[in-house]
């Protein structure tokens, strides 16, 4: 049997809405040629790392169908709030990153590896961006990669606290691109450079596009800015 729209709706069947799909991104390439961030096991520049997966990522994002924003390639951007300002009216932001160790850790560095994702509680969407890490660290394991958990030590510089132990996400309020994105934001920090193994690994062309397609994977599952997680 047949019946028209109106007379289901007249019936009282309410179709439900169907779910706000991602739609564009800024893909923000952590640090810069003047300040290039951490120095890895054979000296490289943390910046060199970060843009070599932000292209890739960017790559993988716009694959998926995703209006891609890539902020910051050029090396050329000196304030933080410059990145979040050109993310504006984009519906996600991620900030692509490498890790480090504190320095009384760089002596046994090799132990140290894996990935870390940070939200902000002073982003405007923070139960948003906390979701949306979920669903990228997700990805990442599924991928077969794994969390350090070596920014929640006790010590000057670490001490973050941990949104979710399980899946490597941590709080860290006052990281600037972070609490002044107008949109769900994320940090990943893709893995510890300092450790000369995961230096090696992280140069490597297939490894790079391993984890640039898994936090597209899951970066194209998280909801767009205004929705409810």
């Amino acid at each position: 049997m047949k019946l028209s729209w109106s007379v289901l709706l007249l019936a009282g069947f309410v179709l439900p809405a169907a779910a706000a799909e991602l739609q564009t991104i800024a893909v923000d390439v952590g640090h810069s040629l003047q300040a290039p961030g951490a120095r890895s096991a054979s000296g490289q520049t943390e910046f060199s790392f970060n843009r070599r997966m932000a292209l890739q990522l960017a790559e993988q994002l716009r694959e998926r169908g995703l209006d891609v924003q890539l902020i910051g390639a050029d090396g050329n951007i000196t304030q933080l709030t410059e990145r979040t300002r050109q993310a504006r009216g984009r519906q996600l932001l991620l900030s692509v990153h490498h890790d480090s160790v504190q320095v009384q850790h760089l002596p046994e560095a090799g132990r140290f590896q894996g990935y870390s994702l940070f939200v902000s509680h002073k982003n405007p969407y923070a139960a948003q961006s906390l979701a949306c890490a979920r669903q990228i660290a997700l990805s990442l394991q599924e991928a077969g990669e794994r969390p350090t958990l070596h920014h929640a030590e006790p010590i000057a510089g670490e001490n973050r606290p941990l949104a979710d132990a399980a899946l490597g996400i941590y709080w860290f309020d006052d990281l600037v691109v972070l609490k002044t994105a107008t949109q769900p934001a994320v940090l990943v920090e893709h893995g510890v450079i300092v450790n000369p193994a995961e230096e090696q690994r992280l140069a490597q062309p297939e490894v790079i596009q391993k984890l640039a397609r898994a936090v597209a994977a899951g970066a194209a599952r998280c909801q767009p800015a205004g929705m409810e997680p």
